[in-house]
């Protein structure tokens, strides 16, 4: 291939880069804080945020450890009635993973918080995760749906 071909190649790249997330953010309609479908492909330019809320009763504190692949978000004791949270963007050639590990009194539990999967981005409204710690478990809430959903047991020891 040639040096013109290479850069007729290149500014067609540069360009598709940058018109892309326009194309993607741009409508007609003002943002009714959801995406269609036509928008999943573009979910890695969207800033997301999880939240870790301690919804514990008689006022117990919470110990959570969350991190990824890349980033460990230390150790954090969170007072009842308070949240953890955090905001990435999701890599853009996929994977994305996040989990937390919570504990409290002699109660422990292990789960992801954010991965990619489209139920979740419902659930989350494609763009906030709450993650809701209980005396009877941690509850994800489903935003577009108004409501929690039990998903994990605390566990002994």
């Amino acid at each position: 291939m040639n040096s013109f071909c290479k850069n007729i190649m290149f500014f067609i790249l540069i360009h598709a880069t940058a018109i892309i997330p326009l194309i993607a953010s741009s409508s007609s309609e003002p943002d009714q804080g959801h995406h269609d479908d036509n928008n999943m492909r573009f979910l890695w330019f969207d800033k997301w945020q999880v939240h870790v809320v301690n919804d514990l009763s008689n006022k117990k504190t919470l110990l959570i450890h969350c991190k990824s692949k890349d980033d460990d978000l230390g150790i954090h004791n969170i007072v009842a009635g308070t949240e953890y949270n955090w905001k990435f963007r999701p890599r853009v050639f996929g994977n994305t993973l996040f989990w937390c590990h919570l504990a409290y009194d002699n109660l422990h539990a292990a789960f992801d918080v954010y991965w990619e999967n489209e139920a979740l981005y419902y659930k989350c409204d494609y763009n906030d995760c709450f993650w809701i710690a209980r005396d009877d478990g941690i509850y994800l809430k489903d935003i577009r749906n108004n409501r929690v959903e039990h998903r994990h047991s605390w566990k002994l020891g």
